[in-house]
């Protein structure tokens, strides 16, 4: 959506919007400048950006500018660890999903944010039933080679099927994607939301789901 239409949909005031981008309420990567035949034009996803301003407007009376800015930015836990137990007693993922994730390889038993979102999201498919245990594979290495560094980037995940055949994958910056008939779409998830979920659960707060975080398809 344009920025134009943003601030008529939401009522909030243009230096409103450039003060909360200041503050890191809304990532720098949601402006998204294109050429339009009147010159330069700013756009932005748009679930995404009208679910954040709706969570900012909520809060904003609660808590301090720079409070819902640690809340809503996954890089302020970026240097925590957490231990295999802490996982299972915060609910992060259950007991099969942690073995899966300590099978693939990560058998230190202790967990950076990084792996603790690929940890998150394996859990998350798992529990749709949309994924067995031999496509978490494919998941988690496709998440430990590009997923990590590129939450922040309007990523999503995409996992399909091809005649039975499983793949995963990773757009940035909401681009466009488009298959053939025989392609199914298991689901699309976008990183960031469920980046910012983790933040929450690992800071000892709720959040709401429901964020634009993506979607499973039967």
């Amino acid at each position: 959506m344009t920025k134009k239409d943003l601030l008529e949909k939401t009522g909030i005031s243009y230096g409103q919007l450039y003060r909360w981008k200041r503050k890191k309420l809304i990532p720098e990567s949601w402006f998204i400048r294109k050429a339009t035949y009147t010159g330069q034009e700013t756009f932005f996803p748009k679930e995404k950006i009208m679910n954040r301003i709706a969570q900012i407007t909520e809060l904003k009376d609660s808590l301090s500018l720079d409070e819902l800015a640690s809340r809503f930015s996954p890089l302020t836990v970026k240097n925590m660890t957490m231990s295999a137990e802490e996982v299972l007693e915060r609910s992060i993922a259950s007991r099969a999903s942690l073995d899966l994730f300590l099978k693939h390889g990560h058998m230190e038993r202790m967990f950076h944010f990084p792996q603790l979102l690929s940890l998150f999201l394996l859990d998350q498919l798992l529990r749709t039933g949309k994924m067995n245990v031999s496509e978490g594979e494919g998941l988690l290495q496709v998440l430990e080679t590009h997923g990590l560094n590129n939450f922040e980037k309007n990523s999503c995940l995409y996992f399909i099927r091809k005649m039975g055949v499983p793949f995963f994958f990773i757009v940035l910056e909401d681009s466009e994607v488009y298959f053939d008939e025989e392609t199914h779409t298991v689901a699309q998830l976008q990183l960031q939301p469920y980046a910012e979920r983790l933040t929450a659960i690992v800071n000892g707060r709720s959040f709401e789901e429901g964020n634009g975080e993506g979607k499973t398809n039967g």
